[in-house]
């Protein structure tokens, strides 16, 4: 194999982790403002804080890419709470229906991953060093 072709590898592996550094940063967004917004309550009248998820998708020749976001369910949940300003005459208000737990595997998730995608992306980059440190040799 020619050191073209790996120099043409090594510049592909890094546009590959990029872009799941990218993707798993955006998720990691998405997950600290729906924990940001867990306890958001609204009037009975108007819709629930609605949990984001990111969609992602394959690029052709490598790579990954957001395609969008997705969003949980506007009905949230109707909590009894007369002493809140926003509670309708039944003492009712309107609350997120996003699960904490969850909240706190997609997080873990998403950081492991970022993670991952940052070592590749590190030992890309020293495999270029080194074939460029044999290049001149």
């Amino acid at each position: 194999m020619q050191i073209n072709s790996i120099g043409s590898k090594a510049f592909s592996t890094f546009g590959i982790s990029a872009s799941g550094l990218g993707v798993h940063k955006l998720w990691l967004d998405a997950v600290a403002d729906n924990v940001a917004n867990i306890n958001t309550i609204r009037a009975t009248n108007q819709p629930a804080f609605q949990e984001r998820f990111v969609l992602v998708e394959n690029v052709e020749g490598g790579g990954v890419r957001t395609a969008g976001a997705a969003f949980g369910n506007a009905e949230g949940i109707l909590v009894y709470n007369p002493n809140h300003a926003l509670a309708d005459e039944n003492g009712m208000v309107r609350q997120p229906d996003i699960n904490l737990s969850d909240q706190m595997v997609y997080m873990i998730e998403a950081q492991r991953a970022y993670q991952a995608n940052a070592a590749v992306y590190e030992r890309a980059r020293a495999a270029y060093e080194a074939m460029l440190t044999i290049g001149r040799g």
